[in-house]
This record gives structure tokens, C-alpha cells and sequence, in this order.
């Protein structure tokens, strides 16, 4: 699979579809999608960048625009609701490293639907339009949309949607297989993906409780899609992809990494985030990524009421670390009894 003229595969000797990050508000900054990266995530979409200008020199989105020393093609996911601040952020995010833009019409989130952003764009087709061929026409590298497959079930239009995405230039088309209305509830379902596979000739990509290798086999030969992205998935299992990627060569998983490789695991992200953010922003960022590792293990709970105390960055890492040291013999074993 192609996005323009950047090749998006899976590891070699692969020949099986990527596997894509998934962009996540407060959770796919540069620290963790060069993790996904390493664990075999062939692309990784950032957090979404607001389009408005006066919010470009915040601390916020100048830690998002911090591409320095990662991994080509840098994707990077813009939201906005006006054709033309769209096109600025596009091209402003261009000059600081983009090499894909990506337009969000897919999330679902109040404060973001509120403003009409997101998804609550698919209710105005003409507007989407507008938005696509603005900004396609504004900056040289390609541009990609992310999208539902409607504003509530009795109202999909994937299908139009990626009509009108086909004819304004858009490189790929990731569909989450819910509406907006349906927010996280219930089961995505995967055959308006199909549908659209079978209508346009962009490459699409699945999203959409896709939480192990076997669902990824499965929606990829259901929809004939290009690509599966990974969600909230990967938060508490990072290593997703590389099992992904092997399954899908050999039909085999790899083994889940045991107590001391992922103890290892989440201390490189915590260093990663406390220079990334500076100690205290950076304790605070990596409670979220403690939590979604820990508190699945055995005592993980217990710990988590205790390390969400902490405020002191060294005491925090020490804390995992002496965790991870101390359950190595008999957590394992409870973990996988």
C-alpha cells in the first residue's frame, strides 16, 4: 500500500498488509508512536492539530509539531471546520516536518462535535468537499481523511463520503466502523468498510475493535482493505503489532513479552517521556501509560492507588521499576496460570 509516494508495509520479509497507529487525543504523541514504530506499527498518526492559528503557539501543540529524530513518513492529523484554516494548518504543518496530512472527520467527541468538527462534518457534504480539495490543493504531500461511516445509523453516507474524497485528491481513506452517534458503544461493524472498498480505488484502511491478530485477519479478508489501524488497543498492548505482523505471515503468535520485558518496555517510554516533556508534564503523561500496563497484572490495581500519588518523576520510574523486579518470579506465574 502506497500513500502518494510514500510506501506504507509492514516489516520485511512481510508481504502481508500494514498495520497502522491510530491517532488518540492525549495518547499518540512522539514518545509513543516511536514505540509503535519499533514494536512494527508500519505508520503512526499523530495527535490531532488544531487548525486555528491562534492556538499554534501554545505549549500543547508545539510539543505536537516535535517531529526531531522521528521515523519517515510523519503523519500528522489536522481538525478544523474552515476550508481555508484548514489549508493554513495544513501547509503550516508542512513546513514543520509533515510528510502526510490527515484530516479528522471521525472523531466523535462532544467538545469537538460541539463545534462542528470531526465527525459532525459528515452531516454537510458540500462542506467536506470543500474542506478535501482546500487542502489537498494546498500543500504537495499527500493528504489522507478519517472518517465514520455516519453521523448516527440511520444516516451513513461512508459510501458518499468516499466519493467525494476520491474526486478531490485524497490518497487513503481510514473508516472506523461505527457512526458518531454510537461513540465506542457496541460492536463496529465492517460492512460499510466492505462496501467501500469494493466502489472506490483508494487505499482504505479498517479501524475499529480490532484488539487482536485473529480480528485483523478477519476484517482484512472481510473488507479486502489495505491496511487495519490499532486504537486503543496498543495503549496497554504496544506489542500488538509485531504479533499482527507475524500472525499474518506464519498463522503463528509470537509470545507475549513476560514480566521483565515489559516492565523494560514501559521504563524506555517513561524516559522517553520525561524528556519529552520535562520531568513534571512528563510524570503526569506517563500515569495514563502505567495504568493501561499495570493495572492488568497481578497486584497491578494495588500499585496503580499507590503510584498515583506520586509526583516526583524519579520516584515514579523507581516505583515501576522496582515493580516489574519484584513480581518477575511470582507474578509471571500468576499472570499466565
Amino acid at each position: 500500500m502506497n500513500i502518494g509516494s510514500w510506501p506504507i508495509q509492514a516489516p520485511q520479509p512481510s508481504t502481508q498488509p500494514p498495520v497502522i497507529l491510530a491517532p488518540m487525543a492525549g495518547v499518540t504523541d512522539k514518545p509513543f508512536r516511536q514505540l509503535c514504530r519499533k514494536m512494527g506499527a508500519a505508520l503512526a498518526v499523530s495527535e490531532m492539530v488544531t487548525s486555528k492559528a491562534e492556538f499554534q503557539h501554545t505549549l500543547k501543540t508545539r510539543s505536537r509539531l516535535n517531529h526531531q529524530g522521528e521515523h519517515a513518513p510523519v503523519n500528522v492529523q489536522i481538525l478544523g471546520t474552515d476550508p481555508q484554516q484548514m489549508a493554513e494548518a495544513a501547509r503550516f504543518n508542512v513546513e514543520h516536518g509533515a510528510d502526510i496530512i490527515d484530516i479528522n472527520m471521525g472523531c466523535p467527541a462532544k467538545k469537538v462535535c460541539n463545534i462542528a468538527a470531526g465527525s459532525a462534518l459528515l452531516k454537510n457534504e458540500p462542506l467536506v468537499r470543500d474542506i478535501l480539495s482546500t487542502v489537498v490543493q494546498a500543500v504537495s504531500v499527500p493528504v489522507t481523511l478519517k472518517i465514520r461511516t455516519g453521523w448516527d445509523p440511520h444516516s451513513k453516507n461512508a459510501l458518499n463520503i468516499a466519493h467525494i474524497a476520491e474526486q478531490s485528491g485524497i490518497q487513503a481513506l481510514t473508516i472506523h466502523g461505527r457512526t458518531r452517534a454510537c461513540g465506542y458503544k457496541g460492536q463496529a461493524e465492517y460492512d460499510t468498510i466492505k462496501e467501500v472498498k469494493q466502489a472506490v480505488s483508494l487505499p482504505i484502511i479498517a479501524n475499529g475493535d480490532i484488539d487482536s491478530a485473529e480480528k485483523a485477519e478477519f476484517v482484512l479478508n472481510y473488507t479486502r482493505a489495505d491496511a487495519v489501524m490499532i486504537g486503543r488497543t496498543a495503549l496497554s498492548t504496544p506489542w500488538i503489532f509485531a504479533d499482527i505482523n507475524h500472525y499474518l505471515n506464519t498463522g503463528q503468535h509470537l509470545s507475549e513479552p513476560d514480566f521483565a520485558e515489559r516492565g523494560q518496555i514501559l521504563l524506555n517510554l517513561l524516559t522517553e517521556l520525561y524528556e519529552f516533556y520535562g520531568e513534571s508534564h512528563g510524570l503526569r503523561i506517563a500515569r495514563k501509560h502505567i495504568a493501561a500496563i499495570i493495572k492488568p497484572l497481578p497486584e497491578g490495581n494495588t500499585f496503580w492507588r499507590k503510584i498515583n500519588q506520586i509526583n516526583q518523576a524519579q520516584e515514579q520510574y523507581i516505583m515501576v521499576r522496582n515493580f516489574f523486579s519484584d513480581s518477575t518470579s511470582t507474578g509471571l506465574r500468576k499472570h499466565q496460570a
